[in-house]
């Protein structure tokens, strides 16, 4: 096998362990009530994971992290990556005006091999880290 031929094979990994946790990260928000808006939502200035309405109206905007610890996927978040999240964000709402006046937050879906996802309200905001 070549070089490429290896990191094509875990990129493909990659991509198929993150369409599943982003699924796993859906049905535990769908269990909790909430309705799932968007899923891999693509804009100029990067993709938000998950899009989901929660019972109480706000638009909550997921990242999905998973990591061999839970610990782990929750400090694989930075700051940039934050920003680029809540620049990707305004211009979701911006494109669907009938959602803007909800209010919105930024959550978390943490998933580690052998423990349930965690799902962490409100994660960061934005400028705030």
């Amino acid at each position: 096998m070549r070089k490429s031929d290896a990191v094509v094979a875990r990129r493909r990994a990659a991509e198929r362990r993150g369409r599943r946790s982003e699924t796993w990260a859906a049905l535990l928000l769908m269990a909790k009530g909430y309705r799932i808006l968007g899923r891999r939502v693509r804009t100029y200035v990067g993709e938000i994971d998950l899009v989901a309405q929660a019972p109480s109206g706000v638009i909550c905007f997921v990242e999905v992290k998973a990591r061999g610890a839970q610990g782990l996927a929750g400090e694989a978040l930075g700051a940039r990556q934050q920003a680029r999240i809540a620049r990707a964000a305004e211009l979701f709402l911006a494109r669907k005006p009938g959602l803007a006046g909800k209010g919105m937050r930024f959550d978390m879906v943490m998933l580690a091999p052998g423990t349930w996802p965690k799902h962490i309200r409100d994660a960061w905001r934005p400028g705030i880290g």
